[in-house]
């Protein structure tokens, strides 16, 4: 069933007595070029989980070509749709940032994946709850709005990097899939969305360090418009030569901000504050 035709599509929900929810912020993609995209991003995972499936315009074609499939969807006039759609995938009525994503991973076999048309109401949440399921993971494919793809890509010195793409490039090598434009959904929302591709990769340090290095992160961040140093100094509860002399221990200006650090040098001032 291709339900990326839009005339397909809202015949189909028009079927089943299906109306957008504002309050989901439900956007119901009907691209083909995106379905296709998302198909083969994912491609090669046995086991495949997908968050907020809708009418099942991506969850037909992905439960094709993957073992086992289970659709997390909270609104119950989907469920009935998704029977038609995608017969053969286990669609449970949940509340994905409620539920224990990590077991529902374990329930498939590996390689296992996520695929998910986000909400853009939930992204961050549901990017955290994703990040803490990244053990069992061997990819996510996700779609997000525009702008907050470009935050998550930002490299050193854009000004778009913040304290979300350092926390995300730590966990995940981050590649672009495809730009899906606000003409390609029904209804068309008011921005357009970015699909991002996300493979977890080794962490630096053991769990003690990752706490020092997300808490450095955040008390960097702050206040952004700022420099490293004051950040530092109003965080850590330190002086201004101490932060400054750490500064130049690292290799860096003492007015460097915060969007302008590498990733390794990240790690390199986490290791010089634990020392």
């Amino acid at each position: 069933m291709k339900l990326y035709d839009p005339e397909t599509l809202t015949s189909f929900l028009k079927r089943f007595g299906i109306a957008a929810s504002k309050g989901l912020g439900q956007h119901f993609l009907c691209s083909q070029s995106a379905v296709e995209s998302i198909a083969s991003a994912i491609a090669g995972c046995l086991g495949v989980c997908e968050i907020g499936p809708g009418p099942g315009v991506l969850t037909g074609p992905i439960s094709e070509q993957s073992q086992q499939m289970i659709a997390l969807e909270l609104d119950q006039q989907m469920i009935e749709a998704l029977k038609t759609s995608a017969p053969t995938v286990d669609v449970r009525r949940v509340d994905a940032l409620k539920v224990d994503l990590l077991a529902v991973l374990r329930e498939l076999p590996e390689p296992r994946g996520i695929v998910s048309n986000m909400p853009y109401y939930i992204t961050g949440p549901l990017l955290n709850k994703i990040t803490e399921a990244r053990s069992e993971l061997s990819v996510a494919v996700l779609m997000m709005q525009k702008e907050v793809a470009q935050r998550i890509l930002a490299k050193p010195g854009n000004g778009d990097r913040g304290s979300l793409s350092v926390f995300l490039q730590s966990q995940f090598d981050i590649t672009w899939v495809a730009s899906v434009p606000a003409r390609d959904f029904l209804p068309p929302p008011k921005v357009d969305s970015t699909v991002l591709k996300f493979v977890p990769k080794p962490l630096e340090g053991d769990e003690a360090f990752q706490t020092q290095f997300f808490r450095l992160i955040r008390i960097s961040f702050a206040q952004p418009r700022k420099t490293l140093a004051n950040n530092l100094m109003a965080g850590y509860q330190r002086s201004r030569d101490e932060m400054a002399d750490l500064i130049d221990q690292i290799g860096l200006e003492e007015k460097v901000r915060p969007h302008d650090l590498t990733q390794d040098d990240w790690i390199r001032l986490t290791k010089a504050l634990t020392s």
